[in-house]
């Protein structure tokens, strides 16, 4: 009979033992796996104002002015050097406001902004 206890409570004591950690591996903060899931890449010119400007805004402001349009904006150099100006017309809701016939998204209008935030990237 006392063999049988000990060897129970032998049994019992491994088992609780064996059960718990004694290791710190589990207290270690783990990375995040996905620490930033939207990379904020720079905005360029020719990947994504280009397209912007040219579906938007050239109709008046192409190499061939129309409707009173002051500058063309059909190069990098022509649209980077009014950036403020763009960036006023296309924010304004009143009178002044760019393009005449419609508006640009906050997707588009952001875009531009971060573009300008960025430096001005052409590639």
């Amino acid at each position: 009979m006392n063999f049988k206890s000990i060897f129970y409570g032998l049994a019992i004591t491994l088992f609780v033992f064996n059960c718990s950690s004694s290791s710190d591996d589990d207290m270690t903060a783990q990375p995040d796996p996905d620490p930033d899931p939207t990379p904020t890449e720079k905005v360029t010119y020719n990947a994504d104002i280009k397209s912007i400007i040219s579906s938007n805004c050239t109709s008046c402001h192409g190499s061939t002015l129309s409707n009173n349009a002051p500058m063309s904006l059909t190069t990098y150099a022509q649209v980077s050097s009014y950036i403020d100006a763009i960036l006023d017309r296309i924010n304004r809701t009143g009178a002044g406001k760019m393009p005449v016939n419609g508006t640009l998204s906050t997707t588009q209008k952001n875009l531009i902004q971060k573009w300008k935030d960025d430096g001005l990237l052409e590639n």
